[in-house]
């Protein structure tokens, strides 16, 4: 890992290898949840500067675990790990789940685990290329999104990838000595643009040519 990473001390738990890779924009690229970096996923559970827009608690190893093998069996959820382009480096993770098929439905989630890759953009690309996962590889219709008042910048980065407040749950959480708004956000498959999956999902099949 590079020397400002804040785990560059334990450059074990990631490989030299380049990881496999799902789908790629031009900062980041996304690939699915790998056993080998449970050390560094449960490294991030435990720092309270990501935890504090979450709902999470600390997580030993064992229990990551669980998370991991309970992940990997779920097929209500597809979670990936971002990484950092172009050195590959992982950075966070990002994910759709509640998966609910019938109606073409999702929640997002998202956690920046390395400090020194959030404010940079990277969250909102990776927003973005796991919307266009979910809507153009999955065909979903809708995926939303809850966060929290505090959650400034995440806002910003929902907004900046096309998803929009559709309700609020007044002063639902308590956080540094004031209460705080639930706020949530949705997009619809007919408002996005898709950046990279839909071209390669439509590649020479007649009449999608855009």
């Amino acid at each position: 890992m590079t020397p400002e990473s804040p785990h560059a001390e334990d450059d074990s738990r990631v490989t030299d290898a380049r990881p496999l890779i799902t789908t790629e924009g031009d900062k980041i690229a996304l690939g699915p949840i790998r056993r080998d970096l449970l050390p560094l996923y449960q490294a991030w559970i435990n720092d309270l500067s990501v935890t504090r827009f979450l709902v999470s608690r600390p997580m030993s190893l064992d229990e990551e675990i669980t998370w991991y093998e309970g992940v990997v069996k779920n097929e209500r959820m597809a979670f990936f790990t971002i990484y950092e382009r172009p050195s590959y480096r992982p950075i966070g993770g990002v994910d759709l789940h509640g998966i609910d098929v019938r109606n073409r439905s999702a929640e997002l989630g998202i956690m920046i685990g390395e400090r020194d890759a959030r404010g940079r953009g990277l969250g909102t690309e990776a927003v973005r290329l796991i919307c266009d996962y979910g809507f153009n590889a999955m065909e979903l219709n809708s995926i939303w999104l809850l966060t929290f008042g505090w959650n400034i910048a995440g806002q910003k980065a929902y907004v900046k990838a096309g998803f929009r407040e559709f309700g609020r749950r007044r002063q639902a959480r308590f956080f540094d000595g004031r209460y705080w708004d639930d706020i949530y956000y949705d997009l619809l498959r007919e408002e996005f643009e898709s950046p990279v999956v839909r071209r390669i999902m439509t590649e020479g099949i007649p009449g999608n040519d855009r």
